[in-house]
């Protein structure tokens, strides 16, 4: 499920069972160099989030990306708060989607998962092996998931 209003209301409709939270987390940086790899971190994680949600359709609900200043003290305690909102939902599961590897050292802040994945930028990559790439990207992250719904109550 995505973040709009049909895919809502069908949320509220189905709830018992959609019980993993997925949100993107995409770095923020206004100076030249920054801003391109930022914005490529960006449409990968988001693609890579799409083509995720497609493969959960039912179970897993995408939320928008939490975008932040790579430089930013609070952004961890922003994170946890969004968190906090989902568990309050119901969202026994909540994972977080990022190529920014600094995200790893915020774990024991947060109950949910982080999900590194190093970013391949996409600009030049044509259409069939951009899907192919997200495939098998995909594969990946369905088994650490998997794992997870597995193994925590």
């Amino acid at each position: 499920m995505n973040w709009n209003g049909k895919d809502v209301e069908t949320y509220f409709k189905e709830k018992q069972f959609v019980d993993t939270a997925i949100i993107p987390l995409l770095p923020l940086r206004f100076d030249e160099g920054g801003m391109k790899q930022a914005a490529q971190q960006g449409e990968f994680i988001q693609l890579l989030s799409t083509y995720l949600e497609k493969q959960f359709k039912g179970r897993l609900f995408l939320f928008p990306p939490f975008s932040y200043l790579e430089q930013e003290k609070e952004k961890g305690e922003r994170l946890r708060k969004w968190e906090e909102q989902c568990k309050q939902q119901g969202f026994v599961h909540v994972f977080y989607l990022t190529s920014d590897p600094e995200w790893k050292t915020y774990e024991d802040l947060l109950q949910g998962t982080v999900l590194w994945v190093p970013s391949v930028p996409l600009e030049h990559v044509d259409r069939q092996f951009k899907h192919s790439l997200m495939n098998d990207q995909v594969k990946q992250l369905i088994q650490l998931i998997v794992h997870k719904w597995q193994h925590q109550p």
